[in-house]
């Protein structure tokens, strides 16, 4: 079932252009599918799905890339669409979001390995980001910046 269901889920992001869990639930129960929000969010985890700007302020879901430029290129697209701003208190960093891009930032920080972010929990637009230390904030911080900044290169 489990299976069918990702494969489904697939088909949609790739023949349209789905922005929200909301969206992939209406599109899963129109085919048939029973499930809840909490098992898309799993197996929008599982997929490595991210989400990338589409135009007129709209994001919408898709596969993250196989090849390690194309993974960096969707992270920079997702984190410099999404990122409003970053602070730190104590080993947590604090991420602000555009609304609905929480999850889709949370999911390619966790994937980029920053050396010292242990991961991630993502609300709608908050994220709450676990670091090994303290003094290691600012540095994850600026790494980031780098990796959001329109001059990636990669």
């Amino acid at each position: 079932m489990k299976e069918r269901r990702q494969n489904a889920i697939k088909q949609f992001i790739e023949t349209k252009e789905i922005e929200t869990q909301d969206e992939l639930l209406e599109e899963l129960t129109k085919a048939g599918f029973s499930t809840t929000q909490a098992t898309i969010s799993r197996d929008i985890r599982e997929m490595k799905l991210t989400k990338v700007a589409v135009g007129n302020g709209r994001q919408k879901y898709t596969l993250i890339q196989n090849t390690d430029t194309d993974v960096m290129k969707k992270y920079q697209q997702v984190l410099s669409a999404g990122i409003l701003n970053m602070d730190y208190a104590e080993n947590l960093i604090v991420v602000r979001t555009v609304s609905g891009m929480a999850m889709a930032v949370a999911a390619a920080l966790d994937n980029m390995n920053l050396p010292g972010l242990m991961g991630c929990i993502a609300g709608d637009d908050t994220i709450f980001c676990a670091v090994r230390s303290r003094t290691l904030c600012k540095e994850i911080i600026a790494g980031i910046k780098k990796v959001a900044s329109d001059d990636l290169e990669v």
